[in-house]
């Protein structure tokens, strides 16, 4: 039987986008070139120490890595749309690192941290609406946030005091104790409140970072607070239904 024209346009549109279709790999290496341009840009303006320099290329060199073993594992030749956005946050959060460690913590540094924060708000919706949403990509975009807090947290940690480490950190003592607790590896429900509460983290930061207010500690303090909060519900939860 001959096609129908409705079935005919969707073997187009799929023999179309098979066509259009990048390798994983290849856009790896554009985002590293990216990263690459931007470390250098940051070096003639700003002025980037090498150590700075290395600390930026070194995480970009982590991430692709990990990304590209990930994407083999999961039998995934390219990446998605979504994951596109988070890749250019993540590019961005390399520039992140090497000013921080260079010890940077100007409107540079507030911009670009801004601009990645300001992007976890379009991954997740270009998944939704291209139905390409996986557990790779949202994977991929909460260990670019957790990445971003803890190099942030580690800035804000220079003027007020290494407690405020405890922001970047929490997420990862988490995991840990996950490895001796298996039960803290449960599944836990969506929920609203815990998602505000971990998009405050980067606001405060920057505002800290920034340092536009005089009483940025208690900004600071706050958040932490509230990650705490967060942080035990969950625990509480999944030690209810362990």
């Amino acid at each position: 039987m001959g096609q129908t024209s409705g079935e005919g346009n969707a073997v187009a549109m799929i023999v179309q986008t098979q066509r259009v279709t990048i390798p994983a790999r290849q856009e790896l290496s554009v985002a590293a070139c990216a990263l690459l341009v931007l470390l250098n840009t940051l070096a003639m303006t700003v002025g980037l120490d090498p150590l700075g320099w290395l600390a930026g290329a070194g995480y970009g060199m982590a991430l692709w890595a990990l990304l590209a073993a990930a994407l083999r594992r999961g039998g995934r030749p390219a990446l998605s749309p979504a994951d596109h956005v988070t890749l250019t946050r993540a590019t961005l959060v390399g520039g992140v690192v090497a000013l921080v460690v260079t010890g940077i913590a100007g409107p540079v540094l507030v911009v670009l941290a801004a601009v990645a924060l300001a992007l976890d708000a379009v991954d997740g919706r270009v998944a939704r609406r291209t139905g390409t949403a996986s557990p790779l990509g949202a994977r991929f975009d909460m260990e670019v946030d957790a990445f971003l807090i803890l190099v942030l947290s580690a800035a804000a940690a220079v003027s007020l005091g290494p407690w405020v480490l405890a922001i970047g950190l929490m997420r990862y003592a988490f995991v840990a104790a996950g490895w001796a607790m298996p039960w803290l590896r449960g599944p836990l429900p969506p929920d609203l409140a815990r998602k505000a509460v971990a998009a405050a983290q980067g606001i405060a930061l920057v505002v800290v970072v920034a340092d536009v207010l005089t009483w940025s500690w208690t900004v600071a303090a706050g958040a932490l607070a509230a990650l705490g909060w967060s942080f035990g519900r969950d625990v509480i939860r999944l030690w209810r239904t362990r």
